[in-house]
């Protein structure tokens, strides 16, 4: 029995991002977290998903060309909220994103197949938080439009999964309110009635 794991899971939480501090992983904890991540359900070894690395120069760009666009949808913007945007990606030293990219499939619906993107998700969280770093997921309003998505890399049939923030943190991630899981479970009483 491996009770780390187990520990390792129930004491998860999201710090907020802009208290992600360096250092980044380096390039040998992430080809670990990556292939850690990439283990996950594949119904048909698809592969319906991919990584783009957001780090170094690259994230200042990211947030230049996202301040501009939401300059163009929403008009002229104030400091506060051009700065909002222009540091979007660079308030932690690594964002990783995960792409669903649907695949041609008779036998796999496009439903699974963004679910084993959101399997990878979480499989790179718990192994960046296994190697001692703390991570924070978000999607945001640039993953529901197009020339968002263009912005940050993707095809025009990919769709966004989640950009996981990585980063080290003190600690003191005050806990958020969890579910009552008795609540949420029940035994298979027969057909749904309405």
């Amino acid at each position: 029995m491996n009770t780390a794991v187990i520990d390792l899971l129930l004491a998860r939480r999201s710090p907020p991002i802009h208290e992600l501090a360096p250092p980044a992983p380096s390039s040998a904890e992430l080809d670990t977290i990556l292939k850690a991540a990439s283990r996950v359900p594949d119904h048909g070894q698809l592969t319906p998903w991919r990584f783009i690395l957001y780090r170094g120069e690259a994230r200042e760009r990211v947030g230049r060309l996202l301040a501009d666009l939401a300059e163009k949808r929403e008009g002229p913007l104030t400091e506060a909220r051009r700065q909002q945007e222009l540091t979007r990606f660079s308030r932690a030293p690594l964002v990783i994103g995960i792409v669903s990219c649907p695949r041609e499939s008779i036998k796999v619906p496009q439903w699974e197949m963004f679910l084993s993107g959101g399997m990878v998700a979480m499989n790179l969280i718990i192994a960046a938080n296994a190697l001692g770093y703390q991570t924070n997921i978000i999607t945001n309003w640039y993953s529901d439009v197009e020339e968002g998505r263009r912005i940050l890399g993707l095809a025009p049939e990919e769709r966004v999964v989640g950009f996981v923030h990585i980063g080290r943190h003190p600690g003191g991630t005050p806990d958020r309110p969890r579910p009552d899981v008795k609540s949420l479970v029940s035994d298979y009483a027969g057909p749904w009635e309405g």
